[in-house]
């Protein structure tokens, strides 16, 4: 079992309880109750996502709706990342220890510029192919909200990212 693997690592890692989940208010729904499982990913550590007040309010309003589980996922730190790898754990939910590319939906919330990459290593980390076109119809859907969705190549001075280059 999962659980039993992450557990065992935790010990290994400088801020454990990062991984665990089971905090107070957290959305713990049995699957085969919900027609849609919901991966919210913030591209980012778990202090960082967590003290995100928007990230909260959408949690919630997903998971007022009985046949929706929506689950938090953050992007792990070195250390564990690299346990993660050595051990062939999945990036997983939080709420159920399971892998997201076992879900329907993964999105990720784009707050920022720095976070692009940490979607890619996020993806890759769960076992889901980076490009679209890798994916099969059992691939969950990947989708990104957030500020930066409305702005992907933001300009810098007068030229962009891509006449920089």
């Amino acid at each position: 079992m999962l659980k039993d693997k992450i557990e065992k690592l935790l010990l290994n890692v400088k801020t454990p309880s990062r991984y665990i989940g089971g905090e107070l208010n957290s959305v713990v729904k049995d699957k085969n109750s919900v027609d849609m499982r919901f991966a919210f990913c913030f591209p980012d550590t778990y202090e960082i996502g967590m003290s995100h007040l928007g990230m909260k309010i959408l949690y919630s309003l997903t998971n007022e709706r009985e046949n929706f589980w929506c689950e938090r996922v953050f992007a792990p730190d070195v250390d564990f990342e690299k346990l993660m790898r050595e051990n062939d754990i999945p990036l997983y939910g939080l709420e159920s220890l399971e892998p997201i590319k076992d879900f329907d939906f993964i999105g990720f919330t784009i707050q920022y510029e720095m976070c692009y990459t940490n979607i890619l290593n996020m993806l890759d980390l769960a076992g889901v192919p980076v490009k679209a076109k890798d994916r099969t119809e059992l691939s969950p859907i990947v989708l990104g909200g957030g500020p930066c969705v409305c702005n992907p190549e933001p300009k810098i001075g007068r030229a962009s990212c891509r006449e920089r280059v």
